[in-house]
């Protein structure tokens, strides 16, 4: 089994954050790799990995960085695949990381999410691939079917909380 999506992350400190995409490409069954690469202090592996990603067979990738955020910058700069950023929260809140990774040149576009938010991330990818391949478009549906499911679900159980005042 080849990987089809790369998680980068600066850090393994990032790893709480980003075993949301994990999990969820796992429960796709979208196979991935995890690797821990530093835009700073492994610029030379940053780079071979971004050039190197679509001969191995990387379809899209998620990068994930904290304060200057620089990682998914700097990799979409070196690959034509596409990129997407998720900013962790950290100095100001995530804000900053944030800023870092929307706020690139025109011709080197970054996807971003939310703060912390790695498990769209993870769900924009799938979309990104369910694009060619019908299997992962099934199980994407399925996959909203279900979050439809789970509201459904919820407003069914809140009809049967009870309040003096309540109406509905």
């Amino acid at each position: 089994m080849n990987p089809i999506v790369s998680i980068i992350m600066g850090s393994t400190s990032d790893l709480p954050v980003m075993e949301k995409a994990c999990k969820l490409l796992d429960e796709m069954q979208v196979p991935f790799e995890v690797n821990a690469l530093s835009a700073h202090r492994t610029p030379e592996a940053v780079e071979e990995f971004a050039r190197n990603a679509k001969d191995r067979g990387i379809r899209v990738i998620i990068a994930a960085a904290g304060m200057a955020a620089a990682l998914p910058g700097v990799i979409a700069a070196s690959t034509t695949l596409p990129v997407i950023g998720v900013p962790i929260k950290g100095m100001l809140d995530g804000l900053d990381a944030m800023l870092s990774i929307i706020q690139m040149p025109p011709g080197i576009p970054v996807a971003t999410v939310g703060v912390n938010g790695a498990q769209n991330a993870a769900i924009l990818a799938v979309e990104m691939l369910a694009l060619c391949d019908e299997t992962i478009a099934q199980r994407l549906s399925n996959y909203k079917k279900g979050l439809k499911e789970k509201i459904v679900k919820a407003n069914k159980e809140l009809a049967e909380v009870k309040y003096q005042f309540k109406t509905n």
